[in-house]
């Protein structure tokens, strides 16, 4: 009886120190987080609208002043941002915004990937890449300095690039473009986040920067849940609900998948 107790309590004592040593996974969290990401011309206020909306959701929203200099430190600029959430978070790009985020959005704190009427490149290549094949868009007209940096023309910036948004509204994007290092059109990307993330996408059909064939080829390759909006290039302030309508979907989705 003696041995045949030691060998219980032996075998307890082992049972006991082996559920100490292995991990047992903790609930995953919901994603509470936004990273909002913008494009080319533009700077993070034009995501106010969408950011007020997350916020009446319950969503903690960051927006990333990226410079636009170069793909390495607008990437940089985003991972700081997601560096600083205190858990999962879906990452959003508009435009250029997209190349951004696919790049950027390898973070371990990335759940998941919003496009909004954005590029989407793969590993190796560059932007540029993604017009090869797709119709010209001349309303949208891009005038180059003499050091690289490109503005939208500004007797067309109403047309190219905000038809749908008011005279004041369009005044102060106009006015208050960031131009564009054109060299980072010709950068190859190193990661594809797309390619392991869940990513959905916002296409804007009155879009003036991007022919549509070319954001839909785009949406439907990387397997992107799509929603089409009637819009211009400025969806994201022309259609902010539609926008943050998608980014509370793909926070949901992930959040349910991830507690399964």
């Amino acid at each position: 009886m003696e041995l045949a107790q030691f060998s219980l309590s032996l075998a307890a004592t082992t049972a006991l120190a082996l559920a100490t040593l292995i991990p047992v996974p903790a609930l995953a969290a919901p994603v509470k987080n936004v990273v909002l990401v913008h494009g080319a011309f533009a700077d993070g206020s034009g995501w106010r609208s969408v950011y007020d909306d997350l916020t009446k959701r319950g969503y903690r929203v960051t927006i990333v002043q990226n410079p636009l200099t170069s793909l390495e430190e607008d990437v940089a600029a985003t991972r700081r941002a997601l560096d600083r959430q205190d858990g999962p978070a879906v990452l959003v790009g508009h435009s250029w915004g997209g190349t951004v985020i696919t790049e950027a959005g390898i973070h371990e704190k990335v759940a998941g990937l919003v496009y909004v009427s954005a590029l989407s490149p793969d590993v190796g290549e560059t932007t540029a890449k993604q017009y090869e094949g797709f119709a010209p868009t001349p309303e949208f007209v891009i005038e180059t300095t003499k050091d690289g940096f490109g503005f939208v023309n500004l007797d067309k910036f109403k047309a190219g690039f905000a038809h749908d948004a008011g005279d004041e509204d369009v005044a102060f994007l106009r006015d208050s473009q960031v131009p564009i290092n054109m060299a980072v059109f010709a950068t190859k990307l190193k990661n594809a986040a797309w390619r392991t993330k869940p990513s959905w996408a916002v296409i804007a059909t009155e879009d003036k920067a991007f022919d549509q064939a070319m954001l839909v080829h785009m949406a439907e390759r990387i397997g992107a849940r799509i929603t089409k909006v009637s819009a211009s290039h400025a969806l994201f302030m022309t259609q902010p609900k539609i926008v943050a309508d998608t980014i509370d979907q793909a926070a949901k989705s992930v959040s349910a998948k991830a507690m399964r």
